[in-house]
């Protein structure tokens, strides 16, 4: 963790104080469970980098410290969102009802179009 100046409106406080928080987190050199590593790396995040840094910057807060504990916070956010395990979606086909409620409505709009033309005496 880095402590920066953050970036916008502040007045003088932006010009003297490092108030954001860089936080880098290297992937593979961490002691995280290999499973995580793995599904971390997988994620198309922008935030991850291609050598497998997190890298999360923190400017929401005026104080170091909250700042500091925000971007601890979206870390630990962001590696719970990897650890739930998503059910694997079973195919599933439509029922011969369903398929013949379709082709019926189907049916029933072509023969409203069809009735839009030109009226003949």
């Amino acid at each position: 963790m880095t402590a920066i100046r953050s970036q916008g409106a502040g007045g003088q406080n932006v010009n003297k104080v490092s108030s954001a928080i860089h936080l880098r987190f290297d992937i593979v050199a961490s002691s995280l469970p290999d499973f995580y590593k793995e599904q971390l790396l997988r994620l198309a995040d922008s935030r991850i980098s291609s050598q497998g840094v997190v890298v999360i910057k923190a400017q929401q807060y005026r104080t170091q410290e909250k700042n500091r504990a925000d971007a601890l916070e979206r870390l630990q956010a962001l590696i719970q969102s990897v650890a739930v395990q998503r059910k694997k979606r079973l195919p599933t086909r439509p029922s011969r009802s369903a398929r013949s409620k379709r082709t019926d409505q189907k049916k029933q709009r072509g023969q409203v179009k069809k009735l839009r033309g030109k009226v003949d005496f």
